[in-house]
């Protein structure tokens, strides 16, 4: 399942990630002179905030889209795979925010941070942990099934425990020096239309008018009990695993 972004989407709806990531860019601490790839940098937002604290860095992302933006921005970046990364030994540090659970082949990507980090280097990121929001990728499946679809099939995402994860980072060569689930329920400044339209357009893409809009009202009706307040606010209910690893020195 392919997830096309719209920049001015992604603007709009998607604020909270940045607004959000204090936490994790304290953790990733960047250093004048460091050489840091900014793994699923987005539209740049956050690499222009590496790059502001004296870094070099460089931002990887699939989405020419976003990526269009972080060159407006006079970043450095580049479109590539994250499960096909060609760096040896190049970084100081990997930071990777809320694009990790995007990876569909997290030790392939894992594999190939390990290799692109200096020995001593550091993977510092966030991605959506076990239960990350489970109401909405229930409703997704729950529509698919309505459907006679595989409800195994109605979402890409990857929301590891932190067993599975902490796992895989010590499989391939990390000490794990931090990790936590972090539960983060995120009031929406728009509606959950505008929310769904951007992070799940994988998932209403399958379908053509007039059934995308049936689709839409059927996810909608299943989350208002359980995400929406009397007065019609909207809230997703986020859990984020963060962590901070080091590189062995093999």
């Amino acid at each position: 399942m392919l997830q096309r972004w719209s920049a001015s989407d992604f603007a709009k709806n998607g604020q909270f990630i940045q607004d959000m990531a204090g936490p994790i860019f304290a953790l990733l601490a960047p250093k004048p002179g460091e050489r840091i790839l900014d793994l699923g940098c987005g539209d740049g937002t956050l690499t222009a905030e590496i790059e502001a604290a004296g870094a070099d860095v460089i931002g990887l992302d699939v989405s020419a889209e976003l990526l269009a933006v972080a060159r407006m921005k006079g970043l450095s970046v580049k479109r590539a795979d994250a499960h096909d990364l060609d760096y040896v030994q190049e970084f100081d540090a990997v930071f990777s925010n809320a694009a990790l659970h995007w990876m569909q082949d997290p030790a392939l990507v894992i594999d190939g941070v390990a290799r692109a980090l200096r020995p001593g280097g550091r993977f510092v990121g966030e991605l959506g942990g076990h239960g990350n929001i489970a109401a909405i990728a229930t409703a997704l499946r729950a529509v698919v099934k309505a459907r006679g679809g595989d409800p195994a099939q109605a979402v890409p995402w990857y929301f590891p425990t932190m067993e599975e994860f902490g796992a895989l980072l010590s499989g391939h060569g990390f000490v794990v020096r931090e990790m936590a689930l972090v539960p983060r329920s995120t009031p929406l400044k728009g509606d959950m239309h505008g929310w769904l339209g951007t992070f799940c357009r994988f998932f209403f893409d399958r379908f053509e008018e007039p059934e995308r809009s049936h689709v839409l009202e059927e996810a909608l009706d299943l989350l208002r009990p359980s995400l929406c307040d009397t007065q019609g606010r909207w809230t997703v209910n986020h859990i984020r695993l963060r962590f901070s690893a080091e590189r062995g020195p093999s």
